[in-house]
């Protein structure tokens, strides 16, 4: 970067003697202090059923795990070959596959956030990298143990999206790291727990996804403060290069996340060629089909469009794209509160409750 904060000042991943400046520990910026020390409200343990049991039961082969509309591949031509029964296994199967995804995806976010740890020089922003390595670990744990209880175990990942994690976890690019963790996946990430929360039939699922939306809600305001600093500041090259990025990943996300080529096995469970439900998905899913699904406040992709704008990375040069889906002066209008910080605050309140409460910590030993 040209110009940057330094705040965010970063340097090699192997140069640890800069780690050792006895100046450098004094140089602490108060930017995460706040995030840091609401730490403690938010802290729950996916181990410990006073937070949240996975020994409910849920009758996956009778009742749908969350509302059908979720599933993309009902919503077309292709549910019109199946009888009930059918439909109810494979939106519980997508679903299985969808919480995968989600799955891989925190454990990107915690080899992501381990790698700022390297690299972050300022103290309070390698502590708050710290904080968010620790949360995504329990999210790798909290979503392992849900899968676990109602599939056995984890769908693998493929396609574009396991491509952007390993770009992302590799990438010697800090902002890439920063914008593709912060704002591109905890953007879709904010979206997608709050249509969990509001559209799921297991209670448990719901329980799920408002804790982990405790933690996404403060990681959210690590991109958006970065943003703050550092954006306003890079050279017109460095600005555009970054918008185009966060541009190319979300149209690429938009036409890949649902491909069924990575899902075929699943389709054959009830008959379907993937190539069928490819057909019938291209058929039914046009831009005015998804515009049209843009207009709820939980949409995934509405919301990462949100998270772009208010970080000041969709500017003139590429608003016009997006605003073939959302109505960008409405984005604009809105306050910078995102969809889910809600859920994310009564689920606060409910952890402080439980966290009062809590029993002494044993000693390690034992």
């Amino acid at each position: 970067m040209s110009r940057q904060d330094n705040t965010f000042q970063t340097v090699r991943s192997d140069d640890f003697p800069a780690m050792l400046d006895p100046d450098r520990y004094g140089r602490r910026s108060p930017a995460f202090d706040k995030i840091i020390s609401a730490t403690h409200d938010h802290f729950w343990d996916p181990l410990d059923t006073r937070y949240i049991d996975f020994s409910a039961p849920f009758d996956l082969k009778n009742q749908y795990l969350v509302n059908a509309k979720l599933s993309s591949e009902l919503q077309t031509a292709a549910a019109d070959k199946l009888d009930e029964g059918q439909k109810i296994h494979l939106a519980n199967r997508l679903q299985h596959y969808q919480l995968s995804v989600i799955l891989h995806g925190e454990q990107g976010a915690l080899n992501m956030s381990a790698s700022l740890c390297h690299i972050m020089l300022d103290p309070g922003a390698q502590e708050y990298a710290a904080n968010q390595c620790r949360e995504e670990a329990r999210h790798v744990t909290g979503f392992t143990q849900y899968i676990k209880a109602r599939f056995g175990k984890p769908e693998p990942v493929g396609g574009f999206l396991r491509n952007l994690l390993v770009e992302l976890v590799g990438s010697p690019l800090v902002w890439k790291k920063i914008v593709g963790l912060q704002m591109v996946l905890e953007g879709l990430a904010m979206g997608v727990f709050a249509s969990y929360f509001q559209y799921a039939h297991d209670p448990l699922l719901v329980r799920l996804m408002q804790l982990t939306m405790t933690d996404e809600a403060f990681h959210h305001k690590f991109g958006k403060i970065w943003a703050d600093k550092t954006i306003p500041f890079v050279s017109p090259q460095e600005r555009d290069d970054i918008e185009d990025w966060a541009k190319e990943v979300f149209n690429a996300l938009l036409l890949n996340l649902s491909d069924p080529e990575q899902k075929q096995h699943i389709y054959a469970e009830v008959g379907l060629d993937w190539k069928f439900v490819q057909g019938a998905m291209v058929e039914a899913f046009t831009n005015e089909f998804r515009r049209k699904q843009m207009q709820e406040s939980t949409n995934i992709f509405r919301v990462l469009i949100k998270t772009l704008v208010k970080a000041g990375i969709i500017t003139d040069r590429t608003a016009p794209y997006y605003a073939a889906f959302v109505d960008m002066k409405e984005l604009h209008a809105e306050g910078d509160k995102m969809v889910g910080d809600d859920i994310a605050e009564e689920g606060i309140k409910l952890l402080k409750e439980i966290n009062m409460f809590s029993k002494p910590a044993t000693i390690a030993a034992e």
